[in-house]
């Protein structure tokens, strides 16, 4: 399924992936700051999970992804795993409306709250999280979810819960 960009003049598409786009989600975050995960983690959610995962295209090449899922104990939550965007699509909405893609979606028809985890010092995550709240017009909690010292080594933050909700 593909669903309609919200500007008119853009060529953004918002599409469900398919183990093709596996290896340009894997180059794009290779090619940022993201958290690197193997390029199987990239094929396997396009496979398994394709339904809560979008990727945002331009012309046929990868603008943008998410890759999320709804975790089996809580189905009213749709995770977000991560989201990144290509250097030369920054700045036009792009992850904003790759979120609203997903929570478009059939599957996440009887989602009530958006949950992702955020490092202190990730202040694009931050203010994305926070204006998805903004838009659906309902709060954004920071918990605390995972604390340094469960990580093998020394150089990872926290990560923060940012629960967006309840969703209209």
């Amino acid at each position: 399924m593909v669903l309609t960009p919200s500007k008119q003049s853009d060529s953004i598409t918002f599409e469900k992936p398919d183990v093709t786009d596996g290896s340009a989600m894997w180059e794009l975050v290779n090619h940022s700051s993201l958290d690197q995960n193997s390029p199987y983690k990239y094929i396997m959610m396009c496979e398994y999970f394709a339904d809560t995962c979008v990727v945002a295209k331009e012309n046929g090449k990868l603008a943008g992804f998410v890759t999320a899922f709804i975790p089996p104990e809580k189905p009213d939550v749709v995770f977000v795993w991560q989201i990144g965007v290509d250097s030369s699509q920054r700045g036009k909405g792009i992850a904003s409306r790759i979120l609203s893609a997903l929570l478009n979606r059939e599957a996440c028809k009887d989602v009530r709250y958006l949950e992702a985890t955020v490092t202190p010092s990730n202040k694009a995550s931050q203010s994305l999280f926070r204006g998805i709240a903004c838009k659906h017009d309902t709060e954004c909690k920071v918990l605390e979810c995972f604390t340094e010292d469960l990580f093998p080594t020394d150089d990872h933050e926290e990560e923060l819960c940012f629960r967006i909700g309840p969703l209209k």
